[in-house]
């Protein structure tokens, strides 16, 4: 049975596109800063909505791939070193880095921890594309 990856590839695209955006020195510049504030809190919220479905994902496809109770119970490290054990992403450090930046946004506003997530939220984006190609490569 395949993995149905599309809100995935939705999702991704959409924090690419969102960040490609905010990346945009010139549009930025001409936007006042609360619309500038708004783009950003658009980077941040699709962060967190692709880091979740990223680490179901992973889930889903150990399930399906490994075995249907690997990943029952386990932590989020446990869940990340099965899933770099297995291919699926390069670097278990930095996937529990995004994991404690989602756990940040969703408890507390605080610009500073906006700002941290809004950065990392760069990084996020190509290992979730990372991640996406691996499952893309092997849903079979």
């Amino acid at each position: 049975m395949l993995l149905d990856l599309e809100s995935l590839q939705k999702a991704v695209a959409g924090l690419k596109s969102v960040l490609a955006k905010s990346d945009d020195t010139t549009f930025m510049n001409s936007l006042d800063e609360v619309a500038q504030n708004a783009i950003k809190a658009g980077v941040i919220q699709y962060f967190e909505f692709t880091y979740e479905l990223c680490w179901k994902f992973m889930k889903r496809w150990l399930e399906m791939n490994i075995s249907p109770m690997v990943a029952d119970g386990v932590s989020r490290r446990q869940l990340f070193r099965l899933a770099a054990e297995h291919r699926l992403i390069a670097d278990v450090d930095r996937w529990m880095r995004y994991h404690a930046a989602r756990n940040e946004t969703s408890h507390t506003y605080n610009p500073e921890i906006s700002e941290r997530v809004y950065k990392a939220a760069h990084d996020f984006a190509r290992d979730a594309e990372d991640l996406l190609k691996a499952l893309e490569a092997r849903n079979d």
